[in-house]
């Protein structure tokens, strides 16, 4: 049988180049496909690096911005701040990586350092992860609990209020070894770093780690050697404090205190009847002034009075442990005002030291 062709040879060579020109039709589809493709995954990483990675804090002289959170503030309350702060290039890139990141759901609180040139990555890392810095809280001067608890809130989140009524729990307090008397020696005047958001239980518990710190077992036996306990050695240190403010005056002071207290006669403090009075213009304690009806009037009564009389400092402290081992009964400030103290083994002595001190305030028109 003769198969008859139906097809000419020209036509199959047709045939083949028109699938020559589909497939490299198809195949230049595909790579132009892919190259739109490249171009736009390129253009969105681009976007993406810049949004996430790229510098979009800008703050005023490069200088750092604190950025407070408050306890309960949600995410609106931040990105207000933030644009108060106006430390922000494009807020809404901020906030579509915030949203990514899930940071209205992860919100701390506390004190947070936003640098020139950060990411929106980093900053939200450093909101979401709660890296805060720490504040550095410091007090002297100190006069009682109250002002302490002013003092003390003007520096961390934690108000004056909660504070002092921390401080004026008895119950509380007696847990940790102190009374309503007592309480001022738990607090040792210095700077330490907090967290800011700290409350205030976060801010006593730290005061009596600190307090536990300080008073090692080779103090305590400091103390001991002078016939005291800790808060009495703050007790008589509160005392030094107000009679001088001359460091290395202390130790001296502290000895003429401690010759009186073995001797068991009256320690006759004039800042003790000040704090009795609570009237701190006082600056000539007067006879009348020494008839007041008070545990603190130190020419009533023998003996420390039951507290401290003020926040001692550390360095008043540590004069009372290392006090002087001399024979001084007396001191009585010097008439040239310069701040020290001229120092007597004699009543006799102390009087021609006081007459001429007395003299010296008369002729200033110092009378009360």
């Amino acid at each position: 049988m003769v198969k008859i062709q139906t097809t000419l040879p020209d036509e199959k060579k047709g045939k083949k180049k028109s699938k020559k020109k589909s497939g490299k039709r198809a195949s230049f589809t595909v790579l132009l496909v892919l190259g739109i493709l490249l171009v736009f995954a390129a253009a969105f990483g681009f976007w993406l690096y810049k949004t996430v990675m790229s510098p979009n804090v800008q703050t005023a002289d490069g200088k750092p911005v604190e950025l407070f959170i408050p306890t309960g503030y949600d995410y609106e309350q931040i990105k207000k701040r933030l644009s108060n702060a106006q430390c922000l290039v494009n807020e809404k890139s901020f906030n579509w990586v915030a949203n990514k990141k899930e940071l209205p759901a992860n919100i701390h609180p506390g004190r947070y350092i936003v640098n020139d040139g950060m990411s929106n990555n980093q900053l939200v890392n450093m909101l979401r992860g709660g890296l805060q810095t720490p504040v550095k809280v410091k007090f002297n001067n100190i006069r009682d609990i109250d002002q302490l608890a002013g003092r003390i809130a003007s520096q961390i989140e934690a108000d004056s209020a909660s504070i002092s009524a921390k401080l004026h729990d008895q119950q509380y307090i007696n847990q940790l070894g102190f009374n309503k008397y007592t309480i001022p020696a738990l607090f040792l005047p210095d700077t330490y770093e907090f967290y800011w958001n700290t409350d205030a239980e976060g801010f006593v518990v730290r005061m009596f780690q600190e307090y536990n710190k300080f008073w090692t077992e080779e103090r305590k036996q400091q103390a001991q050697s002078k016939g005291l306990t800790p808060v009495q050695v703050s007790t008589l240190a509160s005392i030094v404090n107000k009679e001088t403010n001359m460091t290395d005056e202390m130790p001296r002071v502290a000895g003429v205190y401690i010759n009186r207290l073995k001797s068991n006669w009256l320690l006759q403090a004039d800042p003790t009847l000040i704090f009795a009075w609570n009237d701190y213009t006082i600056r000539r304690v007067l006879d009348r002034h020494k008839e007041i009806e008070s545990p603190y009037n130190t020419y009533k009564y023998i003996g420390l009075p039951p507290g401290p009389i003020c926040i001692p400092s550390i360095a008043a402290i540590k004069a009372v442990l290392n006090a002087e081992d001399h024979n001084y009964f007396y001191f009585c400030a010097k008439e040239d005002f310069s701040g020290y103290h001229n120092f007597a083994k004699t009543l006799s002595e102390h009087n021609r030291n006081a007459a001429r001190y007395k003299q010296a305030l008369n002729q200033r028109g110092i009378m009360k």
